[in-house]
């Protein structure tokens, strides 16, 4: 653990170096805070693609050894549909809270908030417009295994994997044997390179932070402090009650979890990437002693299927851009937009600021000037840091869960 303190220590450090070169430049030199935004980003950007580089190989190697190796349909099936369920219904309770705490704090009705630049949201007004059944079933299926890999697709790849390695578990040992151990020993290297890549995210943080802070400066805080106020309020809420359900079924063990994961949470709240930890968290979630198929196929999953913290944002940012505009929605109104968000939420992994691509979406649906999403745009990279931390936590109490309930959750590997 001790390597793994000295990296925590750095991203703090690298945490509060960003803050502090940031806010210099924008107070000192304000008239190259642009550029300078721009070229110190480039270290965060460093740090995401070396991630990136490796996520698809890891998704699909990982994937198809835990679903050779189980060989058992029954179990596939049975640890398929609990994981689906805790999705679900970790879903809907997410979209709740932002649903009652936004009615609750009503901040879009004491914000006060500076007329937009409605041009910023354009991109993504452009987006929201093309979005629809084609798209959904265009983000799950893959045109070709090999485009999936090029763009990341971390569905479509789920989906490509989970069929192939069905197959390798039906056509017996003695076929599948040698390339279930190809694919472990490329997942087991891929997971070494995970130690080295680390080391790059205190240089991606301090870029991503400093760029942010240099280009917006303190003041961008008093302006939206209700709005961030209210959301952190809930983003907290979120968090008791993810833990309380993570301590009923883990009992003591969830504190040496988060423990471990405590490293993956900082890097996804400093990066605003939960992708950027994807390989770490299997690695972690491996030595804790969740089950390696089990993580391997529950994990993927849960990226496309159970992001808690982007679930709550989309209602709460969904109402609080009609508060700004006065729109009342009824009860059955907000019903069925939570509904809606719950579907179309499932269909747009791997699309960049997808939250924020479905909140215009469905503003347009219910209504609401999706143009209002220009007020929010401003701030959304410091809530897209709380909604990010959020999404490794769900994800990582999902797949603990579903270790323990399939009697798969043994000793921390480095304890035994």
């Amino acid at each position: 653990m001790k390597g793994q303190n000295k990296l925590f220590i750095a991203i703090i450090i690298a945490l509060l170096v960003g803050v502090g070169i940031g806010g210099i430049v924008h107070v000192k030199y304000p008239e190259n805070a642009e550029p300078f935004a721009k070229n110190i980003k480039l270290l965060g950007t460093v740090f995401i693609r070396l991630v990136q580089m490796i996520i698809a190989p890891l998704v699909f190697t990982t994937l198809v050894v835990g679903i050779a190796k189980m060989s058992d349909i029954k179990m596939i099936g049975r640890v398929g549909t609990k994981a689906m369920l805790w999705f679900i219904s970790a879903s809907l309770v997410s979209l709740f809270i932002g649903l009652i705490l936004v009615n609750w704090l009503e901040p879009g009705h004491v914000t006060k908030l500076p007329i937009q630049d409605v041009s910023s949201a354009d991109e993504l007004l452009k987006s929201s417009k093309s979005f629809s059944m084609e798209d959904f079933v265009k983000h799950m299926i893959p045109k070709s295994l090999f485009e999936a890999f090029a763009t990341n697709e971390v569905l479509q790849i789920v989906i490509f994997a989970v069929m192939f390695g069905v197959a390798l578990a039906n056509l017996g040992e003695e076929y599948s044997k040698p390339v279930v151990k190809l694919f472990d020993i490329i997942a087991h290297a891929i997971l070494k390179m995970v130690g080295y890549i680390m080391w790059f995210a205190p240089l991606g943080v301090l870029g991503a932070i400093a760029a942010v802070v240099a280009t917006n400066g303190f003041e961008i805080f008093k302006v939206y402090a209700i709005y961030l106020r209210d959301f952190f309020f809930a983003i907290a809420v979120l968090w008791l009650v993810l833990l309380l359900v993570g301590y009923f079924i883990l009992g003591n063990r969830l504190f040496d979890l988060l423990k471990r994961i405590k490293e993956p949470l900082l890097i996804a709240f400093s990066t605003t990437s939960s992708e950027a930890v994807f390989p770490k968290l299997v690695e972690e979630l491996e030595k804790f002693g969740c089950n390696s198929r089990v993580v391997s196929f529950i994990l993927p999953l849960g990226y496309s299927f159970n992001l808690d913290g982007s679930m709550m944002y989309m209602t709460f940012a969904s109402i609080f851009i009609a508060q700004i505009y006065g729109i009342e929605m009824s009860l059955g109104q907000q019903i069925t937009m939570l509904l809606v968000l719950m579907l179309t939420s499932k269909g747009i992994a791997g699309v960049p600021r997808a939250s924020l691509v479905i909140i215009v979406a469905t503003c347009s649906m219910f209504g609401i000037p999706p143009e209002g999403i220009a007020l929010i745009l401003p701030i959304d990279h410091f809530c897209d840091m709380g909604r990010s931390m959020t999404n490794v936590l769900g994800n990582t109490l999902a797949t603990s869960a579903v270790s323990k309930w399939e009697g798969q959750l043994t000793e921390p590997l480095d304890k035994i």
